[in-house]
């Protein structure tokens, strides 16, 4: 007897229905009053200044676009509905992404009402996208309940990804419980020490570990997909591997299938190249060059090691040419392929 299964619909849709959604929403932006949205707990009155993440109580966000960039479970054929909120509450010194997260200036003056933040999620789910994309959301999650009780009320139906540093706040993360459908975490560093070199955050393992077991508790290991294979809910880490070992790959896999489970989703990725601090000659020595082949294949192994790989993403690796040098100012990663397969 085949299995009839009901149609997917976000959890966030049945908690706006009830009310529930609102009452989370209001809860979150209690938060802001002694900010205690992520660990750095800043204590500060985001309603009237700004803590360490430079991000008042309106949402900055810098850009929204179909992304196809993505795992395949999350671009699919029509991609992924990016929303790139600006700032972060990290200081990572090889940021891809630095122009967004670490520019506050540029975005002085550029707060959106959460009006304008549910027109956002709106717009990308009539551009066919697969799922809303929240990147770097931690030190914005207030803002964007508070959209998304809007944007609930108006038909969005979409899946909700949370794609984070996973420096965040255990106590805000159950509070997402329901809302988030997919957890898309990174893990960053194995090594307290790495984390507080190269990301300014002293704690990082504990807190990101800490974390990822919330949402691990949240989804399990089980995935949910629709019949054409996109990823609706469920748990997927991702591992950037860094030059000499910084990121500690191997720990962090080891971490995952013994305190977790050996099921869990991993993205490991390849596309590391020295950007933004870790670019200026002599400022971060050990991060200075792409990975090799070896550091790669080290990393493949380990995985291959430690979790079942039924659902593990592998991104194609690139080696670097050996004229390579850093660039400064490059925020285009001009050797690795982006995809991942």
């Amino acid at each position: 007897m085949n299995e009839i299964r009901r149609p997917f619909r976000p959890g966030y849709v049945k908690l706006a229905r009830t009310g529930e959604l609102a009452a989370r929403a209001r809860e979150l932006d209690g938060l802001l009053e002694s900010c205690e949205i992520c660990p750095r707990a800043c204590g500060v009155d985001r309603r009237v200044r700004l803590g360490v993440c430079a991000t008042g109580d309106h949402a900055v966000v810098a850009s929204w676009v179909p992304h196809h960039g993505e795992e395949p479970v999350l671009s699919g054929r029509m991609g992924s509905g990016t929303v790139f909120l600006a700032n972060c509450n990290l200081r990572c010194v090889f940021c891809q992404n630095f122009q967004i997260s670490q520019r506050p200036k540029s975005f002085i003056g550029r707060e959106i009402s959460d009006e304008d933040l549910a027109a956002i999620f709106l717009e990308l789910q009539d551009r066919g996208c697969h799922n809303i994309n929240w990147v770097s959301p931690t030190h914005q999650v207030p803002q964007l309940v508070r959209a998304l009780v809007i944007a609930a009320a108006r038909g969005l139906s979409l899946p909700i990804v949370y794609n984070t540093n996973a420096y965040d706040s255990v106590r805000v993360l159950r509070l997402l419980d329901g809302i988030v459908d997919i957890y898309l975490p990174d893990l960053k560093y194995a090594d307290p020490a790495m984390g507080a070199t190269y990301s300014r955050i002293p704690d990082y393992p504990h807190h990101a570990r800490t974390a990822i077991a919330e949402m691990y508790r949240q989804t399990g290991a089980a995935w949910r997909l629709s019949p054409g294979g996109l990823l609706q809910r469920g748990l997927l880490i991702r591992i950037l591997v860094l030059p000499n070992d910084i990121a500690g790959a191997r720990e962090s896999l080891e971490w995952i299938a013994t305190s977790l489970s050996p099921d869990v989703a991993v993205s490991l990725m390849a596309q590391y190249y020295p950007t933004h601090l870790a670019a200026r000659p002599g400022r971060y020595p050990l991060l200075s060059r792409p990975i090799s082949a070896g550091e790669w294949d080290r990393a493949l192994e380990a995985l291959e090691h430690t979790l079942s790989c039924d659902r593990c993403f592998i991104q194609d690796f690139i080696a670097a040419p050996e004229s390579y040098r850093p660039d400064f100012d490059n925020a285009e990663n001009p050797f690795a392929d982006e995809s991942i397969g």
